[in-house]
């Protein structure tokens, strides 16, 4: 009897952390959702897309995916977790470990069309500073970005 209650046990935790996992972002549905983004700017114009990127139950906001946009001076120009950083200049903002990845995120977009960004940063969601891998594309002076949270 122990022991099946032991495995029922088990089993019960392996199911809630497979359910907690997938309500993580991946990052195909990042990618996906950075090309939405980039699309709607191409369509709509920035000024329209930006009201839509910042709307917290927006089309952008999808559990700890959301979109983000960076001005080529490190001004954050959108933001769909945090209102607060928007109209800010974080070119110098640094990680938990230092790395100056606003940079990173702006020169990895802009000299390369996109790519994938590491750093560390507080999760939405779960209030933590965790691994980030952000993906970000080039749409125009602008550079959209969505990370996925990893654990």
């Amino acid at each position: 009897m122990k022991t099946l209650l032991k495995f029922l046990f088990f089993l019960f935790i392996g199911q809630v952390l497979s359910a907690q996992a997938t309500n993580l972002g991946t990052a195909e549905e990042a990618i996906a959702m950075v090309k939405r983004a980039t699309a709607l700017i191409d369509k709509k114009g920035k000024d329209e897309a930006i009201k839509q990127f910042n709307e917290a139950s927006g089309p952008f906001v999808d559990r700890d995916l959301y979109i983000a946009v960076l001005d080529e001076k490190g001004i954050m120009v959108a933001h769909g977790a945090n209102p607060r950083l928007i109209g800010k200049s974080l070119l110098e903002m640094k990680d938990a470990d230092g790395k100056t990845f606003i940079k990173s995120l702006i020169d990895t977009a802009q000299k390369h069309g996109s790519g994938w960004v590491e750093y560390k940063w507080p999760n939405p969601v779960t209030k933590a500073i965790e691994s980030k891998s952000t993906y970000v594309e080039k749409a125009g002076a602008l550079t959209v970005a969505c990370g996925i949270y990893k654990k």
